[in-house]
């Protein structure tokens, strides 16, 4: 007779959420003094190094997975990174230290501090390369299909939805390779959300009702595609996505990444096969889903968070701090 194994307690990743939390918000504070003084290198470099700090004080075997380099390259959470104690789970992480760093230098909005954390060998190991991606919330969930144009899944999504297309608002990044998509969503008499920089809220936004965005579509960065579907397995939405290699050493990169077929339709639960899994973001700029980080007369620092957690149950909490 076979005995099913149980994981214990001590082996699950959830618990480790309030560790990543500090972990996000360190990172924030420590790119924070870089807002608006137009160097997204410095302000990358201080957020990289105050997460790494901050994760090697976590009981953990941690293993970077996506990062801030594909080498081993000691400035950098570079992808094959060990970090933690060496005690406690198995992890797999997902970082961007600074998320829409070109915004943060010129003092724009929407960027943040985000992580995603899973189970060892259930997150997708991306490339640094484009990836076509469309994500939805939990009422559409089921609902999408990349493989058709966008006035199909706006269709489909409006009818889950319980919505008229004409309705619906879509968020697209403001670029060139987009008009395609945006005069689809104008044709369809639907609104269009154009964003300069970071779809990773763009994603979440999907999920949560008080955003009013219904679809996110459009080619972004492969890393934060996984960090997006991390965001959303957790929040119960939905997401897929291709990957778009833009030359032979691209496509090369992905075969040596373990993607044998790195041009076929992945889903959310290909991209974050655990449901042990948890998001956090903490804001540095203001933004659609966080405020930014505040420095208060009398020295102290201001943070506001976001955390959600997978499982049967999702749940996702805003936090505001003083440090």
């Amino acid at each position: 007779m076979k005995t099913k194994t149980k994981i214990g307690s001590q082996d699950r990743v959830q618990p480790l959420s309030t560790d990543f939390l500090t972990v996000a918000q360190q990172a924030a504070i420590a790119s924070y003094p870089w807002v608006g003084k137009g160097n997204k290198n410095e302000a990358d470099g201080a957020g990289t190094e105050a997460m790494r700090n901050q994760m090697n004080l976590i009981d953990m075997k941690g293993v970077i997975v996506i990062g801030e380099g594909e080498m081993d390259e000691a400035p950098m959470l570079y992808i094959g990174e060990e970090l933690g104690t060496g005690k406690g789970p198995n992890v797999d992480i997902a970082v961007d230290p600074v998320e829409g760093t070109s915004s943060m230098s010129k003092g724009q909005d929407n960027s943040l501090a985000v992580i995603a954390v899973s189970t060892r060998s259930s997150l997708l190991h991306a490339p640094d390369m484009y990836m076509q991606k469309i994500a939805v919330g939990p009422k559409a969930k089921g609902c999408i299909d990349i493989d058709a144009s966008l006035t199909e899944n706006m269709k489909s999504a409006a009818k889950a939805l319980g919505k008229d297309v004409k309705d619906l608002t879509v968020m697209i990044q403001d670029r060139p390779r987009h008009v395609d998509l945006i005069k689809q969503v104008f044709n369809a008499g639907a609104r269009v959300k154009l964003f300069s920089d970071g779809d990773v809220t763009g994603a979440i936004a999907t999920a949560i009702d008080e955003m009013t965005v219904d679809i996110l579509v459009g080619t972004g960065g492969a890393p934060e595609g996984v960090i997006a579907a991390t965001a959303l397995k957790c929040l119960g939405g939905d997401f897929q996505a291709k990957l778009v290699p833009q030359n032979q050493e691209e496509f090369d990169r992905c075969i040596q990444m373990g993607l044998s077929n790195p041009e076929k339709v992945l889903t959310i639960d290909e991209i974050v096969k655990s449901d042990d899994c948890f998001f956090v973001a903490t804001g540095i700029t203001d933004g659609m889903l966080l405020k930014g980080v505040r420095k208060k007369e009398d020295g102290s620092i201001l943070t506001h968070s976001f955390v959600a957690v997978g499982g049967r149950i999702q749940n996702f909490q805003f936090i505001e701090a003083r440090h």
